[in-house]
């Protein structure tokens, strides 16, 4: 087992300047109970980059983890599905890397909003999935205006004119894995509100036989990518039971 110093290491998994992974190594050289793969959200826009992750990524490295800090195409130059082909690409990238470098254990994917959407719709490429406040359906997020229309923003169209790309676009709308999946969300959260959560999880429990929300009274949307914060302890005993199961 490899045990570099702390620093990153960054490759691509495609041409564009964006299609970039930064694999990170755990404190101490100690050897990674596995590999987390983070997917930063922003609501498709190209000014949220993937630094916006950089603070859980540290906490995981601190708790033992490989980590694997995901950027992706987005923004209205690079539509859908450019956002999904890159996860799917990246994750796959993520598994090779640990491969090559005998890392075992589970490989875990953590998004954030946007982020949370494209780690459910890519739970089959990994062994857990913690989404922290997603975007579950895009189509209401278009009809509720959210982040400031970002859906009519970053997709140009509604879903009365495009039904097919906001139905590839929405988990709610698409066949789940059998991935286990662990939902975060703060009830006063006014980016994503815990409705979309709640109706997400009424579709999802049927079909994944380990799928769970966690409600917190106070919890922003922009705290959910704060280790600092109440709900954090939560997904870092969650994710260690992935590595017990």
């Amino acid at each position: 087992m490899p045990s570099p110093s702390s620093a990153t290491e960054e490759l691509a998994y495609g041409s564009d300047e964006d299609q970039q992974v930064s694999f990170g190594w755990p404190d101490s050289g100690r050897v990674p109970r596995g590999v987390v793969a983070l997917i930063h959200g922003g609501y498709w826009r190209s000014r949220y980059d993937a630094s916006l992750m950089d603070p859980l990524a540290g906490s995981l490295r601190e708790n033992g983890w490989m980590t694997a800090n995901i950027e992706y195409r987005r923004g209205r130059s690079n539509p859908w599905p450019a956002p999904l082909v890159d996860i799917r690409a990246a994750l796959v990238l993520v598994r090779d890397y640990a491969r090559a470098k005998s890392v075992g254990g589970p490989r875990i994917s953590v998004g954030h909003s946007v982020g949370g959407q494209l780690a459910l719709l890519t739970a089959e490429l990994t062994d857990g999935v913690v989404a922290l406040a997603p975007v579950t359906d895009v189509g209401r997020t278009y009809r509720e205006k959210l982040g400031e229309d970002a859906a009519l923003e970053y997709f140009g169209a509604s879903p009365e004119l495009a039904p097919s790309l906001y139905r590839e676009a929405s988990p709610t709308q698409q066949p789940l894995s059998d991935t286990p999946l662990l939902i975060l969300h703060g009830i006063n959260d006014d980016r994503v509100p815990i409705s979309h959560s709640r109706d997400f999880m009424a579709v999802a429990q049927p079909q994944v036989s380990r799928a769970e929300l966690i409600e917190y009274e106070q919890l922003s949307h922009r705290d959910a990518i704060d280790p600092a914060a109440v709900h954090w302890s939560d997904a870092l005993t969650w994710i260690a039971a992935i590595t017990a199961s």
